[in-house]
């Protein structure tokens, strides 16, 4: 019995080793597991991480794939629009092809400042004779300053450009008392010029103010006189206005005249005539430095007898002057004469000297202190010889026409001569002391 007990201790030895070493394998083996078990939670983990990145990958491609769809549809009608442009270019290039002959007369352009309602009176006489003429004289209103009406309305009118003058130099006078705007008009013309024959490069321009109205046969008038104008270097300038053309002293709406006496008011020039004024451009008053016979160097000014434009502007730079005596009674051509049709050759410098002394060889010569008087009982055409400057204003004086002189020269005058009808038809001629030796008439 004692030896069986003690056998029996023997194998709890063996056991108890067996026991431990199972339970150390079981250890290690939950240790392995744990390892595995957190290696396999961290491997989730990254996975999740790169499914989410995955994810986020596939949201942004997809979101790239909806951008560059939205961005082809943009291209396709960016594509759309170009082709109809392209389209509507080669109709206007065609187009231009087709009227190439219709190269423009000249541009015509209403200098304008602050009188918006003067502005629309304006533009609302050129546009009811410019419209059918429209691709020869395109219209163009320039503007000096900002005044917001003018501007407003110069931009309702889609038939016309638009042109704006801001000037922020300050304005010396030359002399105390001078107004400062007629130093800002002489800037406004010599900008708007530059603007039209350098940058819009017309050949010739027409110059409005934004006080005038136009005549019937405005465009066509200057139409024929464009070609004088390009032909014959000895005429400076084409213009609208008589001086002498009040409602009394006017006659015959197909007469035109020489003159060597700038008269403005609606005027043409040529680009190469700019080409030699707009560098010594005056600082004001410019068109009294167009009447000095050192800036037009002996050549001439076209003129009508009966005026192509009507001049409104009771209120403006010149405070109205002279405006009840002599822009009231102007009388504007209501006759459409067929300019085309008028063979204007006798205007040239080789033919108007001896066509204008024969003219004035036949009227009959007026002596005495009443001159005015002594016309009324003549018939026909007369001439009166006048001694100087102050004796010729006493004789216009009597009529009533222009008495004013600029540097030696009598408003309208050729050569001396100013002419003006009478009792019209009966023209008189108020000849200078040798205008008769300049147009080389002897003993008349």
């Amino acid at each position: 019995m004692a030896k069986v007990s003690c056998d029996f201790r023997y194998l709890l030895i063996p056991a108890a080793f067996v026991f431990i070493y199972i339970q150390m394998r079981l250890f290690t083996t939950q240790s392995e597991y744990a390892d595995r078990m957190a290696e396999a939670v961290d491997a989730e983990h990254h996975c999740t991480s790169q499914i989410r990145l995955l994810i986020d990958q596939i949201s942004m491609q997809q979101e790239q794939i909806v951008a560059l769809e939205e961005g082809k549809k943009r291209k396709d009608q960016e594509c759309a629009q170009l082709k109809t442009l392209v389209n509507d270019l080669e109709k206007k290039a065609l187009q231009r092809v087709i009227d190439k002959t219709k190269v423009p007369v000249a541009a015509v352009v209403i200098m304008a400042c602050n009188r918006a309602d003067y502005l629309e009176r304006t533009v609302a006489s050129v546009l009811k004779y410019q419209s059918s003429v429209a691709s020869k004289y395109p219209l163009f209103v320039s503007q000096d300053g900002s005044d917001p009406r003018v501007k407003t309305k110069a931009l309702s009118y889609k038939e016309l450009t638009y042109m704006q003058h801001i000037d922020y130099d300050p304005v010396h006078t030359d002399r105390p008392g001078e107004l400062i705007a007629y130093y800002k008009i002489a800037r406004h013309y010599k900008w708007a010029l530059d603007e039209l024959f350098y940058k819009h490069n017309f050949d010739r321009v027409i110059i409005l103010e934004d006080d005038m109205e136009i005549a019937p046969d405005f465009f066509d008038y200057f139409e024929a006189a464009a070609a004088l104008l390009d032909k014959d270097k000895s005429i400076m300038a084409v213009s609208s206005w008589n001086d002498n053309g009040q409602k009394q002293f006017v006659y015959d709406p197909y007469a035109l005249y020489r003159s060597d006496f700038f008269p403005g008011l609606g005027w043409m020039l040529t680009r190469s005539v700019w080409n030699e004024l707009s560098p010594k451009w005056p600082k004001a008053y410019w068109d009294d430095w167009l009447r000095l016979k050192d800036n037009h160097n002996g050549r001439q000014f076209l003129r009508p007898e009966v005026c192509r434009t009507y001049n409104f502007g009771e209120h403006g730079s010149s405070m109205g002057q002279f405006f009840e005596k002599y822009l009231a009674p102007i009388k504007m051509n209501d006759v459409k004469v067929d300019w085309k049709s008028q063979d204007l050759s006798y205007l040239t410098e080789e033919k108007y000297a001896q066509y204008f002394a024969d003219i004035l060889k036949a009227a009959k010569p007026v002596p005495g202190t009443d001159p005015a008087l002594m016309a009324s009982n003549i018939e026909g055409d007369i001439r009166i010889q006048y001694r100087d400057q102050s004796d010729f204003e006493y004789i216009a004086q009597q009529f009533g026409v222009f008495e004013e002189w600029k540097d030696g020269v009598p408003r309208t005058a050729y050569k001396g001569v100013v002419v003006f009808r009478y009792h019209p038809p009966r023209r008189v001629f108020l000849v200078g002391p040798d205008s008769l030796q300049q147009l080389g008439i002897e003993n008349a």
